[in-house]
């Protein structure tokens, strides 16, 4: 089923399919209902809700994550929170029914193992929502996976480096479900990065393998986030350019560095930082945030004493969209990226950030 809706405060149209959470939007409409080409800075309610089922990590104190080179950002080894209630989850669907068309599954542990999983999965299907997640594909089964492929758009494993991980890539394909490769970009990381998209070895028959930037965040290390110094850099977004048997993507943290170094790909493909623009994270106990890195809830509202749109509308939330409205004035391609992470400056990958 597909979706065409008006956003009359500012001025845009966006539509979504239900069956697979294909979205897109039109630039701002003049008078007549004609699409001016000017980007519309933000929406009337998320289009995309990160919503963080999990309060806690089952796998955080055996060191999963650290043993795969991956610094969790939500510090799962150390920090024990109830999971997300049925109810809970239920009121945010209910809210978002016709006005968010996407959630992603997260919080601080594998979605896939949360008590109410399917529960939840058929809440967003009743509410017209697309659900997706990102899993360490630990605890995936053949059972999980054939509830995926009924409810989910799509899932994404996390590039662990282990027998897990290519067991539960595997599992998700053989049900028939679109799969994803998340792989997070850090020093200690890059090269396996460059060497496989040398060589194509990520695992035949996944639908894309999507880049995320290492987060100083957590458990993240600031000594592991790449650099603009690094020549491995340029070589890695070069690479993302060229052809290959799976389709790439990057998370919209790593915006200012293809605007730099892909001068050949199409301003049309990127979307800079949407955070309290068009998505927004919710946590396991119901406090919303522009972006799940703001971990020290500098811009948090609690949703047991606000709505969704009344939290997207906080001043909380107005004074982390004001930093990328004033973010590199003189900058010819601003509009482009905004200046980048609001949150975090030192995982921004532009050389002219500092001299804006």
């Amino acid at each position: 089923m597909k979706y065409v809706i008006e956003d009359k405060k500012y001025k845009f149209r966006f539509a979504f399919d239900t069956e697979n959470g294909a979205y897109v939007r039109t630039g701002i409409l003049d008078e007549n209902g004609n699409d001016t080409g000017a980007e519309p800075f933000m929406g009337s309610y998320p289009h995309l809700i990160d919503v963080g089922i999990m309060g806690h990590c089952i796998h955080g104190k055996t060191g999963l994550c650290s043993r795969a080179g991956v610094g969790c950002y939500q510090s799962g080894a150390t920090v024990e929170k109830p999971n997300m209630s049925l109810e809970d989850f239920r009121s945010i669907a209910e809210q978002s029914l016709g006005k968010c068309n996407q959630f992603a599954l997260g919080g601080r542990g594998d979605p896939d193992q949360h008590e109410h999983f399917e529960d939840i999965l058929k809440l967003c299907r009743a509410n017209l929502i697309v659900p997706s997640f990102t899993t360490s594909g630990y605890g995936m089964s053949r059972d999980i996976a054939d509830i995926c492929r009924k409810y989910c758009g799509a899932v994404a494993v996390s590039w662990y480096r282990s027998e897990y991980t290519l067991r539960a890539i595997e599992t998700l394909m053989r049900a028939g479900v679109r799969t994803n490769i998340h792989y997070v970009l850090g020093r200690n990381s890059i090269d396996e990065a460059i060497q496989r998209l040398e060589e194509n070895s990520f695992p035949e028959g996944v639908n894309a393998v999507i880049f995320l930037l290492h987060k100083p965040v957590g458990q993240g290390n600031a000594s592991n986030c790449l650099s603009n110094g690094d020549p491995r850099v340029g070589r890695l977004f070069k690479l993302m350019t060229e052809s290959h048997p799976f389709r790439l993507g990057m998370d919209s943290c790593s915006v200012p560095a293809a605007i730099s170094l892909c001068p050949d790909i199409m301003p049309e493909t990127l979307d800079t930082c949407e955070g309290g623009r068009f998505s927004c994270y919710i946590d396991s106990n119901m406090v919303a945030v522009p972006c799940s890195f703001d971990q020290g809830k500098r811009y948090a509202v609690s949703l047991r004493e606000h709505s969704v749109e009344e939290a997207w509308n906080s001043p909380q939330f107005e004074a982390f969209r004001d930093i990328m409205r004033s973010a590199c004035p003189n900058c010819s391609k601003r509009e482009l990226c905004l200046g980048g992470c609001p949150l975090l400056p030192e995982i921004v990958l532009c050389e002219n950030k500092a001299q804006n």
